[in-house]
């Protein structure tokens, strides 16, 4: 008896909220109208994206109520309202999930007061017939259960009406699709812009700096070769010091590029020396990603494993406190696994990529933006008191 009357609570307050939320509608209604006007006569459009993201919440809403009482989440599809006014009004009004919303609201706005009511009937019946509470006690099997069913037709009529068609699913999805290579584009541009400006501050820093003096040393020497042998010998010593600091300089350079060690030795190699020179106690774990018979990851993808692993090693060495490490190497479908683990005293923060800031830099939000440019994923895990955990997967086309 306790728990039918409990389930009989809980679907009365179900429908309740139903009520609440159709009374809302009424009101968003008269907003609608608003925005129709504003919108119709320009000056106002910038209502509209406003108004569809309020109608997304209200649905939003109704879902969560729906998968609380039924215990299925309701699926949704948006198509993502940003950019310049203009695309925001015309993804709000090009999106099918918008008049399946609106198609929901006026629909909600009869039948969940009308459920309501019924439900009100139902308890009525339930405590008045034969005398107060008498009715309730001789037949709970019979009226109490008439208000869960109704909860649930009141959630599976909210069901079919907010549940996305296949093809605003793929509408959604194309659209988020687009704003994320968008995003990933512009980070992708600006750390090319900012790879060639590091490059060049590089050269003219400096092996530009070291040739100039290599230069000028040769002249020196070449003036000095008859009138004083020992001192010409010395500038020619100098610059042979100079020649080779020059070389070193372009090495570096050069490593910053692609790392001549991953074209020589493959990532798996150059994994291991990097984590052979981290000062770390390192354990590689690579098996099964390179061999006679596994082809090698591309160029690109091998350049950002290995950028991603030396960073994630150099914090490690640096802020976790901890003289142990892990580097995991997983190749799987389409994909590469790679995941470091420390056992420092976590708190390491994830910083998300912000649009437009390149895949360049140190640190985590450095190693996001590789990731991210490469269409991959990145994910850390850092709790206080540690381990940290970085977890990033790479396409690649084995």
């Amino acid at each position: 008896m306790r728990e039918t009357v409990h389930q009989a609570g809980r679907a009365t307050a179900q429908l309740m909220k139903g009520a609440g939320l159709a009374l809302v509608s009424y009101l968003y209604i008269a907003l609608l109208l608003f925005t129709a006007v504003a919108t119709a006569i320009v000056v106002g459009a910038g209502v509209l994206p406003e108004t569809v993201l309020l109608l997304r919440r209200m649905a939003g809403f109704k879902r969560r109520q729906v998968g609380a009482w039924s215990g299925k989440p309701v699926a949704e599809a948006y198509a993502p309202l940003t950019g310049e006014l203009f695309e925001r009004v015309r993804a709000a009004t090009r999106d099918p999930s918008t008049y399946r919303d609106l198609r929901w609201l006026f629909a909600h706005f009869g039948y969940g007061l009308v459920l309501a009511y019924v439900s009100l009937i139902v308890w009525s019946v339930g405590l008045f017939v034969d005398g107060v509470w008498c009715g309730l006690l001789k037949r709970p099997a019979v009226v109490l259960p008439l208000l869960s069913r109704l909860a649930d037709l009141d959630a599976s009529w909210s069901t079919v009406l907010l549940t996305p068609s296949p093809e605003a699913r793929r509408s959604a999805e194309l659209a988020e699709r687009v704003e994320e290579l968008t995003v990933t584009r512009a980070g992708a541009v600006a750390a090319h812009g900012a790879e060639l400006r590091r490059i060049e501050r590089d050269l003219h820093d400096g092996a530009q700096a070291r040739l100039v003096a290599l230069s000028m040393r040769v002249g020196l020497a070449k003036r000095a070769y008859d009138k004083d042998p020992d001192a010409a010998r010395k500038l020619l010593d100098d610059a042979q010091n100079q020649a080779e600091e020059a070389l070193t300089e372009l090495r570096h350079v050069v490593r910053g590029i692609h790392p001549p060690i991953l074209t020589d030795r493959g990532l798996v190699g150059a994994v291991r020396a990097l984590a052979a020179s981290s000062g770390l106690d390192v354990a590689v774990d690579a098996d099964g990603v390179e061999g006679e018979d596994l082809p090698r990851a591309p160029a690109a993808v091998e350049a950002a494993a290995y950028f991603v692993i030396a960073e994630a090693l150099t914090n490690a060495a640096k802020h976790s406190g901890s003289q142990r490490a892990r580097v995991e190497l997983i190749r799987t479908a389409g994909r590469l696994r790679i995941v470091v683990r420390d056992e420092g005293q976590g708190g390491a923060e994830t910083p998300a990529a912000a649009p437009g800031g390149g895949m360049g830099g140190s640190g985590l939000l450095g190693m996001r933006r590789r990731a991210a440019a490469l269409d991959g994923t990145m994910e850390v895990s850092s709790p206080v008191g540690g381990p940290t955990v970085i977890e990033v997967e790479l396409p690649c086309a084995w």
